[in-house]
């Protein structure tokens, strides 16, 4: 137990100093190559801090565990809204650009509905089993396409930074950014195993321990990188990196090991995930609508549906 305890606690010490490191190194990666911060927190950032879930999903679909690769990504996105943005905007309202509002989030609310829409064929015909096919892992690999399009002509933008001081080279923001982001995965897995095994020995059952430390384990690089953001204030980052996130885990985590092992069949899930991964979306676009911020009370708001989206996970 004390060595358990121990190496969780080296395990978080990694994981923020980490996110430190790799917000630095984004950043100035960014600077360097004169491309918006929100484009690196879109792509490096937001790719980068998801790379737990692609792990588990890949995991999980060869060893026939279909409904962990979907509650995986499912708790994911909502917690990366809900929790994530929730905490951040508690640190500091978090500013969002224009750009985000009439583009990122757009894209990213069109491929949760989508993804919405593929998981719940019973709605459409009760006499068929819910089934995720190959075809609808490549319809959503068709959707992040749109993404990476979409990332490729904001890319050829370049911007300004006569008057924004780059901190760092571009070898030294490379390398930050690469050790940040392997001490990020390092440290979160070393968070998620000694935390299961000291759960074990307290006798926590099995189901308590994949619907809490597993389900925010996952989301743990996503949840220190956005706030490490917040209180640098690179609010970009942190905006893009759970808009990125999200769009990743739909387009990627759950459409390519689909597309390339096949399907999930008997699919058991709850409509109130769905419907709590779909309102989270809804509610970041009108949050950001509204003022090109989102608030301390909007990060507020986001926190109480958390807790109530969690209280009926584990009590229902």
């Amino acid at each position: 137990m004390l060595i358990n305890t121990i190496l969780l606690i080296l395990g978080f010490v990694i994981l923020i100093k980490g996110a430190d490191i790799f917000v630095d190194g984004a950043s100035s990666t960014a600077l360097n190559f004169k491309v918006s911060k929100i484009l690196i927190g879109l792509t490096v950032v937001a790719f980068g801090t998801s790379a737990p879930e692609l792990a588990v999903s890949i995991k999980s679909i060869l060893s026939h565990s279909g409904d962990i690769v979907l509650g995986n990504v499912i708790g994911s996105n909502i917690l990366n809204i809900l929790l994530i943005l929730g905490l951040s905007a508690l640190f500091h309202p978090l500013t969002v650009k224009n750009n985000t509002v009439k583009k990122e989030l757009p894209i990213a609310m069109l491929i949760t509905m989508v993804f919405a829409v593929l998981l719940s064929d019973n709605i459409f015909n009760l006499n068929i089993i819910n089934e995720f096919t190959r075809g609808d892992g490549i319809v959503l690999l068709l959707f992040f396409t749109v993404f990476i399009y979409y990332l490729i002509s904001i890319m050829r933008n370049k911007i300004d930074i006569k008057d924004e001081k780059v901190p760092m080279s571009l070898k030294k923001a490379l390398a930050f950014t690469i050790l940040g982001i392997i001490a990020i995965i390092y440290g979160s897995n070393m968070v998620v195993n000694h935390s299961s095994m000291i759960a074990k020995l307290l006798g926590v059952s099995e189901r308590m321990i994949a619907l809490t430390i597993i389900a925010l384990g996952t989301s743990l690089p996503e949840l220190v990188t956005s706030i490490s953001a917040t209180r640098k204030g690179e609010y970009d980052i942190a905006i893009g990196n759970v808009v990125g996130s999200n769009i990743f885990n739909i387009g990627i985590v759950i459409g390519l090991p689909i597309s390339i092992f096949g399907g999930i069949s008997n699919i058991t899930f709850s409509y109130i995930d769905i419907i709590c991964m779909i309102l989270s979306a809804i509610l970041l676009f009108m949050f950001s609508f509204n003022d090109y911020k989102i608030s301390k009370r909007e990060g507020i708001i986001f926190l109480l549906l958390f807790i109530c989206y969690y209280a009926y996970v584990i009590f229902a």
